[in-house]
């Protein structure tokens, strides 16, 4: 397996971001190394820029020039395994509120309809929205106030990334970039040796 451990930066980190990820409202997570951002060979044949969604294998790979890819752990949640295909970034956003569906709001109860942007919010400090031509798809790219599930399938949600990797992330992509989802159990094989699988 070609993969380099890729330190985390704070480059990207807005003086907003520093100071809501200071003292989080969550409990700080060890994520393992293999979650953890590498630069790693990439042979498929999505272009730079674009982005990969390996759910099956807990992996969202970020294009790079020469053959070479970041990949970031990610959680993936019931509705991402449900979305795959291609879609475009139609939408960013910076701590953005998060507006929970009808069906997620009977399932935890009484629940603001409305939760603004946050370190305590679900969606953490980013979102990516996927678009299919001008139409939201609903499938969300996001940030996590639950770091310890990185690297694991969960009830709900879409591709949650860690807060500093989701940070890293919008700091590279541009609006209109292609993201392909695979879909379960098609994934780790067609993307490389270098993507293993968790057990």
């Amino acid at each position: 397996m070609q993969a380099t451990l890729s330190p985390s930066t704070d480059a990207n980190m807005t003086p907003r971001d520093r100071q809501l990820l200071a003292h989080p409202p969550y409990a700080q997570a060890s994520i393992p190394q293999q979650f953890q951002r590498h630069i790693v060979d990439y042979t498929r044949k999505e272009q730079p820029g674009s982005i990969l969604v390996d759910t099956d294998a807990r992996y969202l790979y970020y294009v790079l020039p020469d053959g070479k890819a970041i990949r970031y752990g990610v959680a993936v949640g019931e509705e991402a395994m449900a979305f795959s295909g291609v879609a475009t970034v139609g939408r960013m956003a910076e701590w953005p509120d998060w507006v929970p569906t009808r069906e997620i709001q009977e399932r935890l109860g009484p629940y603001p309809s409305r939760v603004a942007g946050g370190a305590a919010n679900p969606l953490g400090a980013r979102a990516l929205y996927l678009y299919q031509g001008n139409k939201d798809t609903l499938y969300r790219i996001h940030g996590t106030n639950q770091p310890e599930y990185i690297g694991q399938a969960i009830s709900s949600g879409c591709i949650r990334m860690a807060n500093a990797d989701v940070i890293d992330l919008y700091g590279r992509v541009k609006p209109g970039a292609t993201v392909v989802v695979l879909p379960p159990a098609a994934g780790t094989a067609s993307v490389g040796p270098f993507s293993p699988r968790r057990g």
